[in-house]
């Protein structure tokens, strides 16, 4: 390594470290940039995939009122993908490559979109939990060090605050609703509470990027705290609506002031990251179907705004 270069990092990380944003201008190592766009990317992917679970009950929502609601849920996390997918094309990738990579297997999403939604009760266990993780962690995200990452994170956080009042609001009707509808939201519970843990990740001993991450501030909290912060939060929720966690080593410590859990299942999170989840195959099969059928709608999109730049010239 250089001097210059040296030089060059030793200033990047002051700047870093007096909490100041970087922007696309600006000159960056090409670790941080790799790992930026990796992280985003993800997060984009994760929004679209994510799309699909729900969008299986549009049509079987039980009322207008529900449709309603749960259209503009998806439509919002379409809107995600897109804030997300500008902001990695600001770090020199187009939404092309970003595209090819994901269905080539190089890319990866949060591996908790590759579980199925089997009733009703599953898109109230995927708001409250799987949107309040996210929102766990997208909070942190506003202060992220990537100018055009911490700016999109500010709506997407607001929008996926109501996405997971939304599903708290499907779980309280449905625990407090027939028999049946209750053991329904308690089977859903049990079916989506460790998925939504492993959203965050390996725990920080094991995650690799997790320390060049925190360095830069990209990642402003590690794996095992805000997955600590979610636990703490949502447990009481469970518990008000007369729901069970399904851990029977859960317990309050009050000498952490916080809540000790049982070991998460790291073998099946493995295996669905590495595409052996529930509904791996299904989720990349109808994505690329979908992207290709949309292929004439992105050349006619093309086409026109060429033609309006060469009428302005």
């Amino acid at each position: 390594m250089t001097i210059e270069l040296q030089e060059k990092l030793q200033d990047f990380q002051t700047y870093i470290d007096a909490e100041e944003k970087i922007e696309p201008g600006d000159w960056m190592p090409d670790d941080y940039r790799a790992h930026n766009v990796r992280q985003i990317s993800q997060h984009a992917h994760s929004e679209v995939i994510g799309m699909q679970p729900e969008g299986n009950w549009i049509t079987r929502a039980p009322s207008l009122r529900a449709k309603k609601i749960l259209l503009a849920k998806i439509q919002d996390e379409g809107g995600h993908g897109l804030y997300l997918y500008s902001a990695a094309e600001t770090l020199g990738i187009s939404r092309d490559e970003l595209i090819e990579q994901l269905h080539e297997g190089k890319a990866k999403y949060s591996s908790v979109f590759n579980y199925p939604t089997l009733n009703w009760a599953d898109i109230g266990a995927i708001g409250w939990l799987v949107d309040g993780a996210a929102v766990t962690n997208q909070l942190s995200l506003r202060r992220t060090s990537y100018g055009p990452y911490a700016r999109a994170m500010f709506r997407i956080c607001n929008e996926e605050s109501f996405h997971q009042r939304q599903g708290y609001e499907i779980m309280m009707k449905m625990a407090n609703g027939t028999p049946e509808q209750r053991e329904m939201a308690q089977d859903a519970l049990n079916r989506w509470w460790w998925p939504a843990l492993m959203m965050f990740g390996p725990h920080d001993n094991q995650s690799q990027r997790t320390h060049k991450g925190m360095m830069w501030k990209i990642k402003r909290a590690s794996n095992d705290e805000l997955r600590q912060r979610f636990i703490d939060k949502t447990v009481p929720q469970a518990e008000f609506l007369g729901l069970t966690i399904p851990d029977p080593d859960l317990r309050w410590n009050p000498d952490t002031n916080q809540y000790d859990t049982g070991e998460i299942n790291w073998d099946e999170f493995h295996q669905v990251i590495s595409g052996n989840g529930p509904c791996n195959r299904e989720r990349m099969d109808h994505h690329k179907k979908v992207h290709e059928e949309g292929a004439w709608v992105r050349e006619a999109a093309a086409a026109f705004a060429a033609k309006k730049q060469a009428q302005q010239n």
